[in-house]
């Protein structure tokens, strides 16, 4: 059975090529079902999570220490800031800048990486329409470059039935050469295939011959899988797990990437009914703990000062009663 439908919009932007411009919105075509798998401590049924360990000494390190470099040698490394990399970034566009025309079945299946589904937006339909249905009868596809969460893409642009679809395609240097494998050669007659061969492959082929049903094919190790899990947990055989709770340095306020704020983004990670982010709360809440550790501060030098002058009026008290004596 197909993933259910998801309206969600992942990007906005629009179609161009020569003069045509047409507003669009991307949403995406295809869902993992793949199994996530926990890691557990055996002896606790604790949460066991990842860390930046220091290979050498073993240690944990803190996020400010780590740099980025790329080795071009045994034990050679160049290390590149992230100011430096920061330049190099494709300029962020919301276009899909069609830069040619390609035939549809000229693109082997081996370049096809992640396809978007494409949807018009702003009264664009018409146009939209007008651009598939050409796409459709000419099998032909647009060769795009498009910019997605500050990665540049080469794309492929295509129709299938009533629906756009933005396959992101692999970069020619990602693809392996075939000609380093021992593969036969494609003339007949110089592998000696004969017809009768030819006839009878043909004939098997035609048998076997169905249509594409996606449904009928499923994972079966997934689906073994949660069958397990589902006679585990109407078993009662369910193990509790404990709960993790970070606690945050007061004062000081997290610190978040520019790209791990692009994927919480994209992700519809939820805010506030205020609308304020995650590091905002953060940044707020570290401010109004500075704020209450100042106002203790202040409340506590007021009740010292009041003790003291309270001490000093009673000595002074004493005094003059021994001087009247």
């Amino acid at each position: 059975m197909p993933a259910a439908a998801s309206k969600r919009v992942l990007w906005k932007g629009a179609i161009a090529f020569g003069l045509v411009h047409i507003p669009i919105s991307l949403h995406s075509a295809t869902q993992s079902q793949s199994i996530d798998f926990d890691w557990l401590d055996r002896r606790s049924m604790e949460p066991v999570g990842y860390k930046r360990i220091n290979k050498v000494t073993g240690k944990e390190i803190d996020r400010a220490d780590i740099v980025k470099g790329i080795a071009y040698e045994e034990g050679e490394y160049v290390v590149l800031e992230s100011e430096e990399i920061s330049v190099a970034y494709p300029r962020t566009t919301q276009t899909v800048e069609i830069e040619a025309f390609v035939a549809l079945d000229a693109i082997p299946f081996v370049y096809l990486e992640r396809p978007y589904y494409v949807a018009p937006i702003n009264k664009g339909g018409k146009v939209y329409a007008l651009l598939r249905e050409v796409l459709a009868e000419s099998r032909m596809a647009g060769l795009a470059k498009v910019v997605i969460q500050t990665k540049q893409h080469l794309a492929l642009l295509f129709a299938c039935g009533p629906v756009l679809i933005l396959n992101l395609l692999r970069w020619g240097d990602e693809v392996r050469d075939w000609e380093a494998l021992n593969l036969p050669e494609q003339d007949k007659k110089a592998l000696g295939l004969s017809e009768k061969e030819m006839k009878m492959a043909r004939q098997l082929v035609e048998d076997m011959t169905v249509g594409w049903e996606p449904e009928r094919y499923t994972d079966s190790f997934r689906e073994q899988i949660m069958q397990l899990v589902q006679e585990k947990i109407d078993a009662g055989e369910t193990t509790e797990v404990a709960t993790v709770e970070v606690e945050e340095q007061p004062g000081s306020a997290r610190i978040y990437d520019l790209t791990e704020m692009l994927q919480r983004s994209l992700k519809g990670r939820p805010t506030t009914k205020t609308g304020s982010s995650a590091p905002a709360r953060a940044a707020k809440k570290s401010t109004s703990r500075r704020s209450t550790k100042s106002a203790a501060k202040k409340t506590a030098s007021k009740t010292t000062a009041s003790k003291t002058s309270g001490k000093t009026a009673a000595r002074k008290t004493t005094a003059r009663k021994k001087q009247a004596a």
